[in-house]
């Protein structure tokens, strides 16, 4: 098989959260525990990170890359969900695994892959810690895929445990209460491992500080060592930063620039600067200030991460972002607020298994909507969408795809308005 029958073979024989939703869940490590084995335990030969939490978690992996790359350590990330390419989920220093380790792996293990019968994901991170053994990654930043306890990548020991927020999402599989959900995501915890907390929430605290005291892990809160005196834009050598200037609880004031431009980073960077001080007092890396700062202000440069609060276009300006549940929203409609525009055109498609009256409700109603489908099979159909939306005063036109509402988006607007484009990460995959 050449690469693209390779993804044509994972994706149909191989169920997918991703594609097919509740069917491909699995509720235990049993499968994941077996590719360990017919593995060979790949990951027990190389160090990590691992980063659990419902928003957030993906950017603060790139952080954590992007610096441990620029301190010149060799260093895998692995995040899900991908973009554009499923081979965005497997990086070191930047680069996206091969084609050809794709397709290889694969082939030398199709026949136990059959009688095993792996959901996506298992198949995937069994590929990817594979990969990272083999090619001696140094370090590797770990992202979760959802949840924690259960989740395919919890068979690491890491040198740290990072979660960074607890919010609302997939309920389903979770529970339907922050603290049920914390208690999954706080199931990443390892035994004398430290935890760093990304954002103190009063419904959260007791639970994850009960799992730390049992497991003797020693627990930090980011937002209770840092805290953000301000953020803002500003421009240098003709490229925009995002300025962030950090307030330590011991004394010290520091400046960061992010080439990350959603103001909900600032939140992110204070979880990064927690982690990076505990591995540094630890000392399970060696990093200097000047690679901490060249790191933060290079992660797209040196990870390739997309979708978070990217543009994508000018006259008018066109922004789009990953951020689907309504924490996420809430961030988005924030900064939306701080953007200079005329008139609101929202391009909003999402997925049929989700919650979706809780994000709607809080999306405005002074905007113009141009409803879409995904073009993924669990993709909301824009019809129901829209009749929905209409539930809580959001109006407008719908499309039977991303393409053609951004396109009458674009027609619609004046150079002076904003476009967003969101609601889903399958979305803002047809339009990165």
């Amino acid at each position: 098989m050449n690469y693209h029958q390779t993804l044509d073979y994972i994706f149909s024989r191989l169920p997918m959260y991703q594609r097919i939703g509740p069917a491909a869940y699995k509720a235990n490590l049993d499968n994941t525990l077996a590719l360990s084995s017919h593995l060979g335990q790949p990951e027990n030969r190389f160090k990590s990170i691992h980063i659990a939490g419902t928003n957030g978690k993906g950017s603060v992996a790139h952080m954590l890359a992007s610096v441990l790359q620029q301190a010149g350590y060799k260093t895998g990330l692995a995040t899900s969900p991908h973009l554009n390419d499923f081979r965005e989920r497997i990086k070191i220093n930047g680069k996206c695994i091969s084609e050809n380790y794709v397709v290889e792996f694969i082939e030398q293990h199709k026949t136990y892959l059959e009688q095993l019968n792996p959901s996506f994901f298992e198949m995937t991170i069994a590929m990817t810690f594979d990969y990272f053994a083999k090619e001696a990654v140094e370090i590797a930043v770990i992202e979760t895929g959802m949840g924690g306890r259960l989740d395919s990548t919890n068979i690491v020991t890491p040198e740290l445990s990072v979660i960074t927020n607890i919010g609302l999402d997939h309920t389903r599989f979770l529970g339907n209460s922050i603290e049920k959900i914390a208690k999954e995501k706080g199931g990443i915890i390892k035994k004398n491992i430290p935890v760093v907390i990304g954002r103190y929430q009063q419904e959260t605290f007791d639970v994850f500080k009960q799992i730390s005291d049992d497991l003797n892990a020693p627990m930090v809160v980011a937002d209770k060592l840092f805290s953000i005196d301000s953020s803002g834009f500003t421009e240098y050598q003709g490229k925009q930063f995002l300025q962030v200037n950090i307030a330590a609880h011991d004394g010290n004031s520091k400046t960061f620039f992010l080439d990350l431009h959603g103001l909900y980073q600032g939140e992110n960077l204070l979880c990064a600067l927690s982690a990076l001080n505990k591995l540094q007092q630890d000392r399970k890396v060696n990093i200097s200030e000047q690679d901490i700062r060249e790191g933060l202000s290079n992660v797209v440069g040196n990870t390739g991460l997309l979708g978070r609060w990217q543009q994508i276009g000018d006259n008018p300006k066109v922004i789009c972002d990953t951020g689907h549940n309504p924490d996420g929203i809430q961030c988005i409609l924030k900064q939306i607020n701080n953007t200079s525009h005329k008139n609101l055109h929202m391009v909003i498609g999402m997925v049929d298994d989700k919650e979706i009256s809780s994000v709607l409700s809080l999306l405005p109603s002074k905007a113009s909507y141009y409803f879409c489908k995904p073009n993924v099979p669990r993709g909301l159909d824009q019809k129901k969408l829209a009749l929905e939306a209409s539930r809580f005063s959001l109006h407008g036109n719908h499309h039977a795809s991303v393409q053609k509402a951004l396109e009458a988006a674009k027609k619609d607007a004046d150079a002076n308005d904003l476009i967003f484009v969101g609601g889903s990460t399958f979305v803002v995959a047809e339009v990165v």
